[in-house]
């Protein structure tokens, strides 16, 4: 994926995305000067942080 296909994909602003990857906190691979995401990888880090906040919320 782009980051344009992930920014329509997560419902989020491209700079937002940016901001993101750019801090480390969305798993993705620059190639050259684009970024670029795997599915799966986004998939199983969106399963991550709400498995994170669940727990969060149980304390």
């Amino acid at each position: 994926m782009t980051i344009s296909d992930l920014a329509v994909y997560l419902q989020v602003s491209q700079s937002s995305l940016y901001k993101l990857v750019q801090r480390g906190t969305v798993p993705g691979h620059k190639v050259g000067r684009h970024w670029r995401f795997h599915k799966v990888s986004i998939d199983g880090w969106l399963q991550d942080r709400s498995a994170s906040a669940a727990r969060s919320a149980k304390k």
